[in-house]
């Protein structure tokens, strides 16, 4: 018993748990009764778009609207909630509902959910975090239900609402349209772009910064974790906006027959969606190759820490940009909002970044060979956008073999979970060394 205890680590714990709402909902969806057709999917297309929804990628080798009847929706659904929160926020919310006290293993189980630096005030947290996942994702669904009831009938309105609500809070990008349209056809709505573009962003946060937020006005202080995500955030999401406003300005497949207002809603949706929800109001095959390599960077990087988006994290990022700028400027100390940022953290960030960029060049390489007679970029876009659990596709998804599913199945399993995460649940526990090597001297650049 002793053995299972030290075996079952707490990056182990995430990877076995979500590994296990993967399987159960692919059995789900394998159902006859998950699909409008009544026979169900195959095991291969029932495990990719249950591993899409528990990462919360998005990404579909079948239509969600057109495939599935009203119980497969609602299983994708609960799969997406589950995923976005992490199955650990669920587990100590109903040990919570049952009176029973949270074990200080429990407690580290969320921090390593949360990436959190200490276990105290996690379950204070994730009272806070359902509370505030209901509330946001109950507003979003009545502003959506109410813009939709114009196009279609009031329950339908208010069900397309609310999947969209939960769907998009939670970084995952599934949509009810049908025929792979996405929300093409809302392109130029405010309601439906602002609306749904809220709730990604703040989704994307990370509760952290979100409960800070809550807290700003007894406290009249956030840490540098939700400086850097907030400041970070607005200067990608602004600066994406101007970039694919003046990339597509003249494309008639995209924003070019649009108004300019119309143009800067779309260039908007675009440069939020990336980060890492993946439903789109443009036709993402149709933009130009800069667009596309600049969402390509963004799914790279994604969202902030401990929340329902996938990357290698906006402070992994500002990490690595300040890093480089003091490198350049000749400063010792790596210092962002006066604070000095440690060593242990910037080698953190250069290992998950190097994970990263790993895993998306090693699956572009077998999906280029795999997948052949496509155009290099559709490969390196499709492998990026499932790292980051984004789900934008320029079509590749529904034409890809069965290895090629499966392969990105597993890249959406490492991109949700983390690669770190991954490797310390593969790897036996860290040791300290009692001894230290001579320093060696080595060229650079």
């Amino acid at each position: 018993m002793k053995k299972i205890k030290d075996f079952l680590n707490p990056p182990k714990v995430l990877v076995l748990g979500f590994a296990t709402i993967i399987i159960i909902g692919a059995l789900l969806l394998m159902l006859p009764i998950a699909t409008e057709d009544g026979k169900g999917l195959s095991f291969l297309n029932a495990l990719f778009t249950a591993t899409s929804a528990t990462c919360v990628t998005g990404l579909i080798v079948v239509d969600t609207g057109d495939t599935f009847s009203t119980f497969g929706e609602l299983v994708i659904l609960a799969l997406i909630q589950i995923g976005g929160l992490g199955f650990m926020t669920f587990a100590t919310f109903l040990f919570l509902l049952l009176g029973k006290k949270i074990s200080l293993k429990e407690r580290l189980l969320l921090k390593e959910a949360f990436n959190n630096i200490s276990i105290a005030g996690l379950v204070k947290l994730v009272k806070r975090i359902i509370i505030f996942t209901v509330v946001i994702e109950v507003m979003g669904g009545i502003i959506l239900s109410i813009r939709f009831s114009f196009d279609m009938e009031l329950a339908t309105a208010i069900y397309f609402g609310f999947f969209h609500s939960i769907s998009n809070f939670n970084n995952a990008g599934f949509d009810l349209m049908g025929g792979f349209q996405g929300l093409t056809a809302y392109v130029d709505d405010p309601f439906v772009v602002l609306t749904i573009c809220a709730l990604i962003t703040i989704g994307g946060l990370g509760f952290i910064v979100m409960n800070e937020l809550y807290e700003y006005r007894d406290t009249q202080r956030l840490s540098v974790h939700s400086k850097i995500v907030l400041f970070t955030t607005t200067v990608l999401t602004v600066g994406a906006t101007l970039l694919i406003f003046l990339f597509e300005y003249d494309n008639n497949k995209t924003i070019g027959p649009l108004s300019e207002w119309g143009k800067i809603l779309g260039s908007f949706y675009q440069a939020v969606t990336p980060r890492t929800a993946g439903s789109n109001t443009l036709s993402i095959g149709d933009l130009t190759h800069s667009t596309l390599f600049l969402i390509i960077l963004l799914m790279f990087i994604g969202g902030g820490s401990g929340s329902t988006a996938g990357g290698i994290k906006i402070t992994t990022f500002a990490v690595l940009v300040a890093t480089l700028w003091s490198q350049i400027r000749g400063k010792e100390d790596v210092v962002l909002f006066r604070r000095r940022i440690v060593v242990e953290t910037i080698l953190k960030a250069l290992t998950v970044t190097m994970c990263g960029m790993m895993i998306v060049v090693l699956v572009t390489i077998i999906l280029s060979i795999t997948e052949q007679g496509h155009n290099f970029i559709l490969y390196l876009f499709e492998a990026t956008s499932a790292f980051g659990t984004v789900g934008l596709s320029m079509g590749l998804t529904p034409e890809l073999t069965p290895f090629g599913r499966i392969l990105i199945i597993f890249t959406m399993f490492a991109g949700r979970l983390g690669p770190l995460t991954i490797a310390f649940a593969i790897t036996k526990r860290r040791k300290s060394q009692a001894y230290r090597h001579p320093k060696g001297n080595i060229m650079i650049g």
